[in-house]
């Protein structure tokens, strides 16, 4: 048995991490689990993530739940793969700020877009400030290309490139020129595709 485990939903957030386990190139085990049966709410599961949502990564005796927190703890534990940026290395403050910044500012940016409250909160009280700048700062980081961090692809790749392409293909951000392009360059990674590939089997499309 793989010491990696990734407790896994098709679609959902947890392709995030296979896609991130698919690039390590680490043998890892699934535990598939149906969301519309309520899976995830048995106790069972929520011993391991008491949030009750995927995903979760069981590696060894250690636990790990939240996708980016996920992404990022396997580029440390598995350094040989390059998806990290080690401590003391000047690019790790700009590689951790977009690791968070997709799950931290982006996702809730564009969940508030899709789903307006009744009144418009005040600017201060959303921790992304607003959506045209969090889509224009993005823009942004992407335009130089051809990743987050130049040439060096990261763990942040995966976990921004995911949020954008779920963003574009529910239609919920803009195909902005600088995301088609990134997304674009992501689809090109033999990972990524084996990812599509594999979740496609499961939901049997």
């Amino acid at each position: 048995m793989a010491k990696l485990t990734l407790y896994h939903a098709a679609p959902s957030r947890s392709s995030i991490v296979r896609w991130m386990l698919e690039e390590l190139g680490e043998p890892y085990d699934l535990h598939l689990m149906t969301l519309l049966k309520g899976e995830q709410r048995k106790a069972d599961y929520l011993k391991i993530n008491p949030m009750g949502k995927v995903p979760a990564l069981k590696h060894g005796d250690a636990i790990v739940t939240e996708a980016a927190a996920i992404c990022t703890y396997l580029a440390d534990e598995f350094p040989d793969a390059g998806l990290n940026v080690p401590v003391g290395d000047p690019q790790r403050g700009p590689y951790l700020k977009w690791l968070f910044f997709a799950p931290g500012c982006i996702e809730p940016a564009i969940t508030d877009r899709a789903s307006p409250r009744k009144e418009v909160p005040h600017r201060g009280r959303l921790g992304y400030g607003d959506f045209d700048l969090v889509m224009e700062v993005t823009a942004k980081a992407l335009a130089p290309g051809p990743y987050l961090l130049g040439e060096h692809f990261t763990a942040a790749d995966v976990v921004l490139g995911s949020t954008l392409r779920w963003g574009m293909m529910t239609k919920m951000m803009p195909e902005r020129p600088e995301f088609v392009a990134y997304v674009e360059r992501l689809a090109q990674r033999p990972a990524m595709q084996r990812t599509i590939a594999l979740d496609q089997e499961l939901i049997g499309g």
